[in-house]
């Protein structure tokens, strides 16, 4: 049964984790959904695992509405998430339904993702009002990293604390169905789901929220340039990948790869005959 924003507020009042991961390609996203996961993230963090940039802001529209695109035809169940990247909302309520719109539109999104609270609240409100769900961001929100002067834990003093669920109450109340925190004390992130009723996804938040959200290739320990402290690695396909493509080589290079098995084969007669032409 397809997972919807209707099914994400029923889990918070069911008590039911839900869990989360990102994904950025049709095969990806096909295990991730036949795995039960409840909703899959095409994050602007794209740019760092995919891309290679240094961090998300170099992300642009058409990069995510073309993974988004891709996760869309790989996913029958998962609730569709698309990021919004740096700039795409900013500027004006406008533009943001517009940019927004092409996500649902062209991506086959399920829903938006917006960074930052009482500042982007107008765009919020427009974007719901289009009838297009809108998830929410705040704690560490990685589009601001310049601001905040690096990727550092939110909400260590009192009047932090009070933004962030001023902020959140906020949220709630222009429509959005679910926040993510990142990178807040876990009490912070305690505070923050009491404090609403829809569902927080936490990334670094604690136990306390409704549910989690990770990068799939920090999961899997494929992307170690930045291993956070609030990630669980579960495998290290990142050493079965290279030890795979080593091995590879290995019997290419030794004339053990390709066997007989993996060859294909024409008539003998046929073949004779051409080699007569030559």
């Amino acid at each position: 049964m397809k997972k919807t924003v209707a099914t994400f507020k029923e889990a918070k009042i069911k008590g039911k984790k839900l869990t989360m991961l990102t994904a950025y390609d049709y095969t990806t996203a096909k295990l991730l959904d036949e795995a039960g996961i409840d909703g899959i993230l095409i994050g602007d963090s794209l740019g760092m695992v995919m891309l290679g940039y240094d961090n998300t802001l170099q992300v642009t529209v058409e990069d995510v509405l073309h993974h988004t695109k891709a996760v869309a035809r790989g996913t029958k169940s998962a609730l569709i998430v698309a990021d919004m990247p740096f700039l795409s909302y900013h500027v004006s309520v406008e533009e943001a339904i517009r940019n927004c719109g092409r996500m649902v539109q062209e991506g086959m999104a399920n829903a938006v993702k917006l960074e930052g609270g009482a500042e982007i609240i107008d765009k919020v409100r427009g974007i719901v009002n289009a009838k297009i769900p809108v998830m929410g961001h705040l704690g560490l929100t990685p589009q601001s990293v310049n601001m905040f002067g690096g990727f550092k834990v939110q909400g260590k003093t009192k009047e932090a604390v009070k933004k962030l669920i001023d902020d959140a109450i906020l949220l709630e109340e222009a429509g959005v169905f679910a926040i993510v925190l990142e990178c807040v004390p876990e009490e912070v992130g305690a505070l923050i789901t009491d404090a609403v009723s829809i569902p927080t996804i936490g990334i670094g938040a604690g136990s306390k929220c409704d549910g989690q959200i990770l990068v799939i290739q920090d999961i899997l320990g494929m992307y170690t340039d930045i291993i956070p402290k609030f990630v669980k690695q579960y495998r290290q396909m990142g050493n079965e990948i290279r030890n795979g493509v080593i091995e590879y080589i290995e019997d290419v290079e030794g004339g053990l790869f390709p066997e007989e098995k993996h060859t294909f084969k024409i008539d003998k007669d046929e073949i004779e005959e051409i080699s007569k032409l030559y």
